[in-house]
């Protein structure tokens, strides 16, 4: 066995390998399409592997060589096709299904030509770097934020491209292709090619693979911070979303708010109405809240009936403005499974971060003013003066 024959085996093994990893991801969660589109792209990438290992035995090789061909831009579409779903990118199957009919039909008219032109070279390695700048362009039009490993993804992929169509410059360099495909593996062009597509073969599945596990332990993150009832925040994701939420507020120089609503006669409504009855108060409640939150607001349910919602790039005038809105909003509300004449109504207490505060701190001010709402008669807002009344002294020590 030739040291490319050796590479060739490497590849179809760390293939197999990959397909396998990419299926455990899709088996563990069956919503997850990128995994499955991922997995088949190393399956075929294992067919491919075998058919140029199979090469040799052909006395007429120009199928197999088409074959080989084929199965291999196919695992770069099925590959594109995974990156898409992950990204949110409509996948354009269409284009991408026509370019391989293309392609390969071109692929088949060149092998008349001498084996070390540089057309039939070109026809062979071009379509491969059309489809690595394609992935490229998908991720570069994801609808989301992208972070360092797409960075580094995107990176791999130009790199890749390039490879792919440097590949007859680097034939050319090392003494050509073979004399005919069967001689292909015995050549140091081989070596050298079959070497830089496990390297970047590699690069990108780890990368893709990487990608997925992050997306994984994200989702089940998220699923053991969110409350299934109100499917809000629950305490533990409230508070670290809020730290966090507190941190970016500080760091941008921007003002920050808590707000904290308790629900108001809930033992009541319980006890005469049902705990079913209870849950769409609770139910109704959140989704008020939902609706009234922008995107960069931190919602969640941190008791019983107790929420909050911590309110970046927002004053404390605004603040209570937001609770009002929300306690008005809440007090019209009709609720299934209530009278028609009953309405539910709940108590807020607002605070702002003070400069020297934290989330601990600013907390407990919330609780104080909302203990004064509910003490005033509840169904109403009040706001914590601990801001104000250290500012006012701030000003009195300079005079």
């Amino acid at each position: 066995m030739g040291s490319a024959d050796f590479i060739l085996m490497i590849n179809l093994s760390v293939a197999g390998l990959l397909a396998t990893a990419f299926m455990a991801i899709a088996i563990h969660d069956v919503g997850r399409v990128s995994a499955r589109w991922l997995a088949f792209s190393y399956v075929l990438g294992m067919a491919y592997f075998a058919i140029e290992f199979s090469i040799p035995a052909f006395a007429d090789a120009r199928l197999p060589v088409v074959a080989a061909f084929a199965v291999f831009l196919g695992a770069t579409i099925a590959f594109n096709g995974g990156l898409a779903y992950r990204y949110g990118v409509s996948p354009p199957w269409a284009p991408m299904l026509f370019f391989l009919a293309v392609a390969s039909v071109a692929v088949y008219l060149v092998q008349d030509l001498p084996r070390h032109s540089l057309t039939r070279m070109m026809a062979y390695q071009l379509p491969y770097a059309a489809m690595q700048f394609a992935a490229l362009g998908i991720v570069l039009s994801a609808r989301q934020r992208l972070g360092r490993l797409d960075y580094a993804l995107m990176a791999v992929l130009a790199a890749s491209a390039v490879q792919f169509a440097s590949k007859p410059f680097i034939a050319g360099a090392l003494g050509g292709w073979g004399a005919d495909p069967q001689s292909y593996v015995q050549t140091s062009y081989a070596l050298v090619s079959q070497s830089l597509g496990t390297v970047f073969g590699l690069a990108l599945a780890l990368l893709a693979l990487a990608l997925l596990v992050r997306d994984v332990l994200a989702e089940a993150t998220s699923k053991s911070e969110v409350d299934t009832l109100s499917r809000l925040l629950n305490r533990g994701g409230f508070e670290r979303h809020a730290e966090l939420a507190l941190r970016d507020a500080v760091r941008q120089g921007v003002p920050v708010a808590l707000v904290i609503a308790d629900l108001d006669h809930f033992k009541a409504i319980n006890d005469s109405y049902g705990h079913a009855s209870g849950d769409r108060v609770i139910e109704s409640f959140a989704g008020l809240l939902r609706e009234a939150a922008a995107e960069h607001h931190v919602a969640g349910r941190i008791g019983g009936e107790e929420f909050a919602i911590i309110l970046p790039s927002t004053n404390l005038a605004a603040a209570r403005l937001f609770a009002e809105g929300a306690r008005s909003a809440f007090g019209t509300l009709p609720i299934d499974g209530l009278s028609v004449d009953r309405r539910c109504s709940a108590s807020f207490g607002v605070a702002e971060l003070a400069a020297d505060e934290g989330f601990s701190d600013l907390l407990r001010r919330a609780d104080e003013a909302l203990y004064t709402a509910k003490n005033a008669g509840r169904d109403c807002v009040r706001v914590s003066p601990g801001l104000v009344v250290r500012q006012a002294k701030a000003l009195s020590g300079k005079g």
